[in-house]
């Protein structure tokens, strides 16, 4: 029997809201961090405890989801997923001590890894061309669940607590699990066991590697963005918090931007030339926020900034999927794992240089990561061609 064909729209919404939902998990330990401090007694190092058990867990999930849905397909593994983020919604919300909180984290994490990385895999797998500008337009709901979630709670903190809030959330989660039930999906890509020669075989591929070193500075980019402009906005160019959080803010919103514009207007935009612009936009970014002297002009620069982050993952994914459709989800895994381990070393590695040398070396560590990923960029667009 022929089984029945699935359906690329109903995929792609699918898809949308799950990312949606890692944008919203992604934010949602920053934004309930200082009722998680008072609820728990939690110190600073405690704190910053919680916040390096996220990006293990988000590793655990890249690293496992990639054969697992080239082995089993998808909807197995994101209904899973998506119960586990609902698991780790409430266990942030009600944990009875902060052990129970650590796992919920963890879990938290992991899910958000598998669900980050299958949607963006089987957004890849049912487009037939114009992969990188269809995964442009997947990663706008990731960026109005991240900028989504801190003016639905900045709005409901005033009626609900945070737990009741992470409540919905969860029933969200699970709403998204139901749907994942109903619909039908790509079939597994392997069917008879793993062929793990095939698999060990991708890290010998030099394009695919090449990639995932892109993608290690496209990921450690964006951390250091999200993570030290604020700091770099307060303390070198004395503006208020308030303000530097809203020019963090314009920072997700252009990258949001660009990338439903790289999905519509300039979708049939080589990725090569759109990358190109990218890197205009950015190294602009980074000069204007190098010598803005105000509110207004750092609030250009952050979204100049977003705007030339916004292509990496889209377009470096698509080029990904479609080199290796055989084995997409392993090939996802191995970029993601490598992507990942880059933000949280690039980001630690920023927290020293700004304790020993001054956080004026942020924009320094901005024009060094710029000229490593162009570099890369040659190096992959003349091996693909």
């Amino acid at each position: 029997m022929i089984p029945a064909a699935y359906n690329k729209t109903t995929l792609f919404i699918s898809a949308c809201c799950g990312l949606l939902l890692f944008g919203i998990a992604l934010l949602t330990l920053g934004s309930v961090s200082q009722g998680l401090q008072q609820n728990f007694a939690l110190d600073k190092r405690e704190a910053g405890t919680l916040f390096a058990i996220l990006p293990a867990g988000l590793l655990t999930g890249s690293l496992f989801f990639g054969p697992v849905c080239d082995r089993y397909g998808y909807k197995i593994l994101l209904v899973s997923a998506c119960l586990l983020l609902a698991a780790g919604f409430t266990g942030i919300a009600y944990s009875p001590s902060t052990g129970w909180l650590q796992l919920s984290i963890f879990i938290f994490g992991s899910a958000g890894g598998i669900i980050n990385g299958a949607t963006n895999a089987v957004v890849a797998d049912i487009s037939s061309e114009y992969k990188g500008a269809n995964l442009s337009l997947l990663g706008v709901s990731f960026g109005i669940g991240a900028l989504g979630l801190p003016f639905v709670l900045g709005i409901l903190k005033q009626y609900y607590s945070y737990p009741v809030i992470l409540s919905g959330a969860a029933v969200t989660a699970v709403g998204v699990a139901l749907f994942y039930l109903l619909i039908r999906f790509p079939s597994p890509k392997i069917t008879q066991g793993q062929p793990l020669k095939k698999s060990f075989g991708l890290l010998k591929d030099m394009v695919l590697l090449l990639i995932a070193f892109y993608l290690f500075c496209q990921s450690s980019l964006e951390a250091i963005v999200n993570n030290w402009t604020t700091t770099f906005l307060i303390e070198q160019k004395s503006l208020s918090e308030g303000n530097a959080l809203y020019a963090l803010s314009a920072c997700v919103a252009g990258m949001t931007l660009m990338r439903l514009l790289t999905g519509t207007v300039f979708r049939k935009i080589t990725a090569r030339s759109i990358l190109l612009f990218s890197f205009g936009l950015f190294l602009c970014g980074i000069v204007v926020l190098q010598t803005t002297a105000s509110f207004i002009t750092a609030l250009s620069a952050l979204l100049l900034l977003g705007a030339g982050i916004a292509g990496g993952f889209p377009i470096m994914l698509g080029l990904v999927g479609s080199r290796y459709t055989a084995l997409s989800g392993t090939a996802f895994s191995l970029v993601l794992v490598i992507a990942i381990t880059g933000n949280i070393l690039v980001n630690y590695f920023m927290g020293m240089v700004a304790e020993t040398y001054g956080i004026q070396h942020f924009i320094t560590l901005l024009y060094a990561e710029l000229g490593v990923m162009a570099v890369l960029f040659i190096f992959i667009f003349k091996k693909i061609n």
